[in-house]
């Protein structure tokens, strides 16, 4: 097995899972240069999204590629998620191993008030 089947495996494991608890799913992608993160409603609709293109976390981390950058995007989210009234989701880190990046984003969004 190849890195990209590896991470497809854990991926669709993840979201079978997911999709049983019909919830709705903050899902995680990274690049080696940014991150992004978007909540998917049950439906499949696209209910907020942020990542470290937004003008906002690129004052508060110059490089999107960091822990710190990573950071930032999961305050964001977490903001915007509680602002349309949900504290409860899924956490979809698509395939990526919780550590670095994913876990930093994890980590900030619990701090801001969100449950997984």
């Amino acid at each position: 097995m190849n890195k990209k089947m590896t991470r497809a495996r854990r991926a669709k494991k993840t979201r079978s899972k997911i999709k049983e608890l019909n919830a709705p799913c903050l899902s995680v992608h990274r690049t080696p240069r940014h991150i992004y993160v978007q909540l998917i409603m049950p439906g499949g609709k696209v209910a907020a999204s942020d990542s470290t293109l937004n003008a906002e976390i690129k004052k508060e981390a110059v490089y999107g590629g960091n822990i710190k950058a990573a950071a930032a995007v999961g305050k964001a989210i977490a903001l915007q998620v509680k602002k349309i009234g949900i504290t409860r989701v899924s956490f979809d880190r698509s395939g990526f191993k919780y550590h670095g990046r994913i876990k930093a984003l994890a980590d900030a969004a619990r701090e801001n008030g969100l449950e997984f």
